[in-house]
């Protein structure tokens, strides 16, 4: 995975592309489900890696209408039907609130007049809770989300999207995301991948990279 060495490329980076849940945005289920389950930690895992498990939830973010998901859960899953309904009723308590180093420093790259845009696999029908909620969404010159052009990373189709709806220069532009498999396959579309583990790191890689961003927070 490119490490970031800006001795690697004389391109100069100027466009920057977050990822969103767990970037800018905290998201984990067990937000919502450790008050379901309570003290039944196992029962509670169970029902995520069987029931309500990540592929299962990655169709959504693929278009999959919800009420054909819960429906689909619920058929092969009778039992935890209260639960599989749960996780879109009460979908918000999932993300708590936004990562403040990270926000911190879209803010500064924002104040750099740094083009600034966002990718990212979530539901067209849960993303309008993020809107409301974050109003540093609307520092985005743009947002491609999943669930609306029904394509999902780390499918080349939704890196060629970006690249071509907003005219980029992929050896121009960074591209931050928690997961190293979204990563290698923007770094496959030529862009510059940054694997995302806290906002110190980022920052440190974002200054590797030449922008003049404060050394702290």
């Amino acid at each position: 995975m490119n490490q970031l060495d800006p001795m690697q490329s004389p391109c100069v980076v100027d466009t920057v592309i977050f990822d969103l849940g767990n970037v800018l945005i905290q998201w984990n289920p067990r937000h919502l489900f450790t008050k379901i389950f309570g003290d039944d930690e196992a029962a509670m895992e169970h029902f995520l890696s069987e029931v309500c498990n990540a592929e299962w939830n990655e169709q959504q973010d693929r278009g999959r209408p919800w009420k054909e998901a819960i429906a689909d859960a619920v058929a092969r899953h009778p039992a935890h039907e209260s639960n599989i309904r749960a996780y879109f009723d009460r979908w918000e308590e999932m993300i708590p609130g936004e990562i403040e180093g990270t926000v911190k420093i879209l803010e500064q790259l924002r104040d750099l007049n740094v083009r600034l845009l966002a990718l990212t696999n979530w539901s067209a029908e849960t993303f309008h809770i993020a809107e409301a909620r974050f109003p540093f969404l609307k520092w985005f010159e743009g947002i491609v989300v999943s669930g609306r052009e029904r394509l999902i990373q780390p499918d080349p189709a939704i890196f060629n999207l970006i690249i071509e709806r907003y005219h980029l220069r992929p050896e121009a532009t960074a591209f931050i995301d928690d997961s190293v498999r979204n990563v290698e396959a923007a770094e496959r579309a030529e862009m510059r991948g940054v694997h995302f583990r806290g906002p110190d790191e980022l920052r440190a890689q974002l200054r590797a990279m030449g922008f003049s961003l404060p050394e702290g927070s």
